[in-house]
């Protein structure tokens, strides 16, 4: 199928907090692990999002280039051509982008859309996000306007954070601290700024102690209940239940518990990374130690070159990597959801 239009992006979400489920958003940085992500979702019989970070996006453009919009414009157009011959439903979504680097990676992928969307076309992506939790939550919200009446013009859903994410993705660091849990007047506030969708479509990352990474036991506290009372103040204040479409970052490691817990307090979408990439490589170092007189030339020999063909490896990479996607289905209750 194509990538999701607007609309069917659109009905995705709501399909998917009507029935109590949510979509794994897979974080991609090649052409192999796009399509390893869309396999997943189509063993798995689900729709699904593929997400694109400003590292991953500098590295899809060449690792000496590091070309933020070159890199994300060319997994779009690359994963519109591939989509097409996989049964299910796939949205493109750019993941954290901070304020520094929003002109060099959000707004022109946004004026880009803009043009798609001008001429009668789709946007290139479904969504973006604006990680805005290293500033004051006026600003945040300020700047989350601001994009959001450009999101919803691009017909695109425009992903918030508010709260702080501790850990460390692409080279940036979040403190472990109680910055880590959202609060009631966080989410009061939100809604004040960006309504309840008459300004444009919005997903909200409201955060409960989460971090990126993966954490030993007991190094991490999350707290899936503080999502409910938010949405249960604000929902009783606005008079609509679970009033936000709520977003789980940091979720590789997370129990069956506390995502099952999310999921019911209206999570819609989780943020796969670290295990997806734990799940690519692990085969790969299998078959490196497993035929390592064939994929090196020791001893004056020549190697096997049906071993170091990159396609050999390659190939149990993007089924390590497809069957970790297939699991995340079934912890978020999407497997076999796919409707045409």
């Amino acid at each position: 199928m194509p990538i999701a239009s607007p609309e069917v992006y659109q009905e995705m979400y709501a399909k998917a907090k009507a029935g109590g489920y949510a979509y794994p958003a897979i974080n991609i940085t090649s052409s192999q692990t796009l399509i390893a992500a869309i396999r997943g979702f189509a063993e798995a019989e689900s729709d699904g999002i593929i997400q694109v970070s400003t590292g991953g996006a500098e590295y899809a453009s060449g690792s000496t280039i590091k070309d933020m919009v070159t890199g994300a414009v060319a997994l779009a157009e690359f994963a519109r051509v591939v989509a097409k011959n996989y049964p299910v439903n796939i949205a493109l979504h750019t993941d954290h982008c901070q304020k520094e680097k929003l002109d060099k990676y959000v707004n022109p992928l946004i004026a880009i859309s803009q043009q798609r969307v001008d001429r009668g076309e789709d946007p290139l992506f479904n969504s973006h996000m604006w990680d805005g939790s290293a500033v004051p939550v006026e600003e945040n919200l300020l700047i989350a306007e601001e994009l959001l009446s450009r999101t919803s013009k691009a017909k695109q859903i425009l992903e918030i954070e508010v709260g702080a994410v501790g850990g460390e993705e692409d080279g940036v660091v979040g403190e472990i601290n109680e910055k880590l849990y959202s609060t009631v007047e966080d989410g009061m506030r939100t809604l004040e700024v960006l309504g309840l969708g008459e300004k444009g479509k919005y997903i909200t990352a409201l955060t409960f102690g989460n971090v990126h990474g993966v954490y030993k036991p007991g190094n991490v506290r999350l707290r899936p209940e503080i999502l409910k009372e938010i949405q249960d103040a604000c929902g009783a204040k606005y008079g609509v239940d679970k009033p936000f479409d709520l977003v789980f970052h940091g979720g590789s490691g997370s129990s069956a518990q506390e995502i099952a817990d999310a999921v019911s307090y209206g999570v819609v979408k989780m943020n796969i990374d670290t295990d997806t990439q734990y799940a690519f490589t692990r085969p790969v170092v299998d078959h490196m130690f497993r035929n390592y007189d064939g994929v090196l030339k020791i001893d004056g020999e020549i190697g096997n070159k049906k071993l170091y063909d990159p396609r050999a490896w390659g190939k149990s990479a993007e089924t390590g990597m497809a069957t970790r996607v297939v699991e995340a289905c079934h912890q978020l209750g999407s497997i076999g959801t796919h409707t045409d």
